[in-house]
């Protein structure tokens, strides 16, 4: 009797007939459909930080269909298939965590991150690959996950902030000279370098604060959307347009929606 995974992959195939198939899902490339892997894994964050158990089966479902998709497409290039892929992963998961599958020991989950990471360095250097600490960390992630990557490996030698505290002074000194250069007028490369600089050590800021980076931007773009919809509709209550009201007017109703957020929450 032909399993769930096995209906899933024979839809794959039928779609991708070059007869018989969707003529958009057959036109597709690795390179096509990457944004939407990229884009469905941030739907799954999204029902999770929402809480909707049910948008949550379905965005994993959507999410697991990009990986039959590129399963599929590397079948059709005889490189290898769905099941290759499901070895592979098996394969890596038993033999990163001996802790488990063998007689290994671990403190704790600390202890185990510093393994897992020990375990990757020396598969690199098995296969003869870059052996920098920094080795291994996907350009195709979002600049915010790449950062915290970059830091958090070279943390495991050594170079990181001692504390929070260091971390803000850093912020601090960073935004200073975003400052300085706006004042001096310099040009958009230069703006562009500092700036960076400072997103970057935010990220750092929220890594040593123990905070998500990409959970904490999403909660702040929740709230800006949630508070500006409401100025919104304060704002059609009174028979006006936001579009015609001054900045101060505006901030107004911006202080109406929070002030309304702050009397709803649970004392």
């Amino acid at each position: 009797m032909p399993t769930d995974i096995d209906r899933l992959l024979h839809i794959m195939a039928r779609l991708r007939d070059p007869e018989r198939g969707c003529p958009w899902d057959v036109k597709q490339t690795f390179a096509t459909i990457a944004p939407y892997t990229v884009e469905e894994a941030y739907e799954v964050a999204d029902a999770i930080d929402r809480g909707d158990f049910d948008d949550l089966r379905d965005e994993l479902g959507d999410l697991l269909l990009q990986v039959v998709f590129h399963a599929r497409m590397a079948e059709e290039a005889g490189r290898f298939d769905f099941r290759d892929v499901v070895a592979s992963i098996c394969d890596k998961m038993e033999r990163r965590h001996p802790h488990v599958f063998g007689d290994a020991r671990v403190a704790d989950a600390e202890a185990q991150t510093t393994a897992w990471e020990e375990h990757k360095r020396r598969e690199r250097e098995r296969k003869g690959e870059d052996r920098s600490v920094l080795a291994g960390i996907g350009r195709g992630l979002a600049e915010w996950q790449r950062a915290t990557k970059l830091q958090k490996r070279a943390a495991l030698v050594g170079f990181d902030w001692p504390g929070i505290d260091p971390v803000i002074a850093k912020l601090h000194e960073e935004i200073d000279e975003v400052r300085e250069e706006l004042r001096a007028g310099v040009g958009h490369d230069r703006l562009q370098d500092e700036i960076g600089d400072v997103l970057f050590v935010c990220v750092n800021l929220a890594r040593h604060a123990k905070v998500d980076f990409g959970a904490a931007l999403r909660r702040a773009n929740h709230k800006f959307e949630r508070r500006f919809r409401r100025m919104e509709q304060l704002a059609a209550a009174d028979g006006v347009d936001l579009s015609t009201l001054t900045l101060e007017q505006q901030d107004a109703y911006w202080d109406r929606a929070k002030a309304e957020e702050k009397a709803d929450r649970p004392r």
